[in-house]
């Protein structure tokens, strides 16, 4: 399952981010997910790790998990905040073997924002560590350049990459790494606003350029987010750095809460479906992020 998700990017690709609770049971999620009829047009899934540094259940099993039951190739994220070289190659081995053979690496939130108390993040190697495991694994050696037998089937890497900087330039020069160290996929954080998209997909192709090899084959993969509330675009405003929400999207999320709650929930379904059409013809390779509000998706897919 995993090669045909990979080989989406060269075409039409469209994954779903799923967050697993803060709970033993995660079939209740998987569920919620199976329940929504435009899942039929989601290519594959990815499974967050421990977002904000909170408490979830393990992605690593929740990963194994969706991809038996929900019949889609999934990509698992791995933070590195929370493991060593150790534990991050021992997750790697395991998740191959369960088929799960592509990976989002991530640094990781500050453990300072953890709900547990006195969390210390390990942060042993960050997220280009990780990419560079994963190419170690493709070429049959761990990190100590001891052989693995026998040699793990091949597995994908993905990166993230921050949507807005008042400087484009150092998100230029972040995508250039990422595209070094062969992330195939490259997601951004969510895109609100067209020009930027526009932007940002001319930084890629700029970073990409340099590379001459099967790094040339790297995508950029836009991140919608659907905003349906006045108070989580001033939200996201205000308080997340590396978007840019424009002013415009507020205004009219604004005017319509004056009206009623319904008003103001059609006004951001109507934003939301309206970027997500404009920035998929730009670039068509999006991945959606939704808080597990999976309903939310046959609205905005419709």
């Amino acid at each position: 399952m995993t090669d045909a998700l990979v080989e989406k990017l060269d075409s039409s690709f469209l994954t779903l981010e799923i967050t697993p609770p803060k709970s033993p049971d995660f079939s209740k999620t998987i569920d919620a997910v199976k329940g929504v009829k435009s899942f039929s047009k989601i290519d594959g899934v990815t499974i967050t790790d421990n977002p904000l540094a909170k408490l979830k259940y393990s992605a690593i099993l929740a990963s194994v998990k969706a991809q038996n039951e929900l019949k889609k190739p999934v990509i698992c994220t791995v933070s590195m905040r929370d493991k060593n070289k150790l534990a991050m190659q021992s997750e790697l081995l395991g998740l191959n073997d369960f088929g799960v053979r592509a990976v989002l690496a991530l640094t990781g939130d500050p453990a300072r924002l953890s709900d547990q108390p006195n969390v210390k993040g390990v942060f042993e190697c960050d997220s280009t560590q990780l990419l560079h495991a994963v190419r170690l694994f493709n070429e049959g050696v761990d990190f100590a350049g001891k052989a693995i037998n026998p040699k793990p089937e091949k597995m994908y890497a993905f990166s993230v990459t921050n949507s807005y900087a008042k400087s484009f330039s150092n998100i230029k020069k972040k995508l250039h790494k990422k595209i070094e160290n062969y992330s195939c996929g490259i997601i951004s954080q969510p895109v609100f606003d067209e020009e930027i998209a526009l932007k940002l997909l001319e930084m890629f192709d700029e970073a990409k350029a340099d590379f001459s090899d099967e790094r040339q084959n790297a995508k950029l993969i836009f991140g919608v987010f659907p905003i349906v509330s006045l108070k989580t675009a001033q939200f996201l405003y205000a308080h997340v750095p590396g978007i840019y929400v424009p002013e415009s999207f507020i205004d009219a999320l604004l005017k319509a809460s004056k009206i009623s709650p319904e008003e103001e929930y059609k006004v951001g379904i109507e934003l939301s479906r309206n970027i997500y059409k404009k920035v998929r013809k730009i670039n068509p390779r999006i991945h959606l992020m939704c808080a597990n509000k999976f309903s939310i998706l046959d609205e905005l897919l419709d």
